[in-house]
């Protein structure tokens, strides 16, 4: 929040966020955000339409470097701007406040709560593995409102992953200091346990490097390379996740920047190398058909009992994203409501916890509801182009804040300016074109979604009367 704001609250005694992240638990949400189950997963997608694994990488190391311009990129702005809320701030700042309320109504209600709603039913479909029960339906009603307009079916898993996500916002609303410890020891076991599934591949796997030579029949070609490209960036995707909980890091000025990019380098050289192990312990073909590729890998070389072990690994890699999305989604429609432009109850803060209370439980009910419907698949796809477009602007932020507010405070430019903010434009751009291409209903659906919206804009506008669309200045 702006420093006028901080004024205020503390002249009217109102309760204000705490900075109690440190670097590291900063670091931890960016890993831990961006390695979900996504790499345990699109490797496979990746093959099958690259055909061969010299391109496949070549895929993962542009992917990474692009996640990595955009890293650097948001580095300037949440060193300028360490607020709550992110892309929220930037668009803000630098468009008005139409173009920040249209990014926060759209993460509330589709994109962060449809990865929520996603990552805690990955979470329980993972946990078949040891309960196949969960998979049995508990009630099929008559009602088409289902994925696609199917009849609408409840499943014991669902239950759990609604348990899952009530857990842990409840330990988000309690402190943000417990919810960044929990990250951190989280992160760190996830990893640890990544580690040694690279590790068991390439030295005790007994593969054959003739693997990375070999190709698969695919749909090849630029559609075959774009398709590719969209999946390894949605593996990368979330380490913009922490600037939404900028206000709450110590030494923002500092640790944000480093968290971006430390976080993001880590990601890189760990999804680097576990494709390496994948593909020296299993051929291309067999990778191409695996649907728990971690888990095929480790059953190929110790058997059933290892593929266990690592649907393990695989359920704490969730649970991490899982938390680091609860902890820093909750920031954005709250950082809205301080501004006058969403629900009023977002806008307090626990006397006691100091924590964005109502946002937290909200964003995790609605979540719950997405959960229940078995929508969020076909929501988090809607909104992918929308959420692009705002991700665009807010590349091209960096170039219009530094005109517009040439004086703004900059504690760390951008590596590389202006070449790097402009290549991850032009990939958001190429990504926008690719998606409209091959995804045009649910691109026009996306926009449709973000557009219910704009009446409760001019409403709460309205409302507020006057909306605080100056460039903030920070308590430093």
């Amino acid at each position: 929040m702006s420093k006028a704001t901080v004024a205020i609250d503390a002249f009217q005694g109102k309760a204000t966020l705490r900075r109690a992240l440190g670097l590291w638990a900063a670091v931890a949400i960016v890993i831990g955000t961006v390695i979900g189950g996504g790499i345990f997963l699109v490797p496979s997608s990746m093959i099958r339409n690259l055909g061969s694994v010299t391109t496949l990488f070549v895929v993962w190391v542009v992917a990474g470097l692009l996640s990595l311009f955009g890293a650097l990129t948001y580095a300037e702005l949440s060193a300028a701007m360490p607020e709550a809320g992110g892309e929220y701030v930037y668009l803000r700042s630098a468009y008005g406040p139409f173009w920040g309320f249209l990014y926060a109504w759209t993460q509330f209600w589709v994109a962060k709560s449809g990865s929520i709603a996603t990552l805690a039913a990955e979470f329980y479909i993972y946990f078949t593995a040891f309960v196949p029960a969960l998979a049995k339906p508990i009630l099929v009603t008559s009602l088409p409102i289902g994925p696609g307009g199917s009849m609408l079916e409840i499943h014991y898993g669902q239950l759990v992953a609604i348990g899952l996500i009530i857990v842990l916002g409840a330990i988000n609303y309690l402190g943000v200091r417990s919810s960044g410890n929990l990250q951190v020891v989280v992160t760190i076991f996830k990893m640890v346990l990544i580690a040694a599934v690279i590790a068991i591949g390439i030295f005790f796997g007994h593969g054959d490097g003739a693997h990375f030579n070999q190709h698969v029949p695919a749909v090849g070609g630029v559609a075959g390379f774009f398709a590719a490209m969209v999946s390894a960036l949605w593996a990368y995707d979330g380490w913009n996740n922490v600037s939404m909980v900028a206000s709450e890091i110590k030494d923002p000025q500092r640790n944000l920047p480093r968290s971006l990019i430390y976080g993001t380098l880590a990601v890189i050289a760990t999804y680097l190398l576990i494709n390496v192990a994948y593909f020296y312990v299993l051929s291309p073909s067999q990778v191409a058909i695996s649907q728990r590729l971690a888990a095929d890998m480790m059953t190929s070389i110790y058997g059933l009992k290892a593929g266990g072990a690592v649907t393990i690994a695989v359920l704490i890699s969730v649970f991490a994203a899982l938390n680091g999305s609860i902890l820093t989604g909750a920031r954005v429609p709250f950082a809205a409501a301080r501004d006058g432009l969403f629900f009023p109850s977002f806008a307090k803060v626990h006397p006691h916890y100091r924590t964005p209370g109502n946002s937290v439980i909200w964003l995790c009910l609605w979540s719950s509801v997405v959960v229940l419907s078995g929508w969020f698949d076909d929501l988090y796809n809607f909104v992918i182009f929308g959420s692009w477009i705002l991700y665009l602007m807010t590349g091209v932020s960096v170039f219009v804040l530094r005109r517009k507010q040439p004086d703004l405070v900059r504690p760390y430019r951008v590596l590389g300016y202006p070449y790097v903010p402009v290549l991850f434009v032009a990939v958001a751009a190429m990504l926008l074109i690719s998606t409209l291409q091959t995804r045009p209903r649910e691109s026009l659906m996306g926009l449709v979604l973000m557009g219910l919206g704009i009446p409760f804009f001019f409403y709460w506008k309205n409302r507020a009367g006057k909306v605080p669309i100056n460039a903030p200045t920070i308590d430093r």
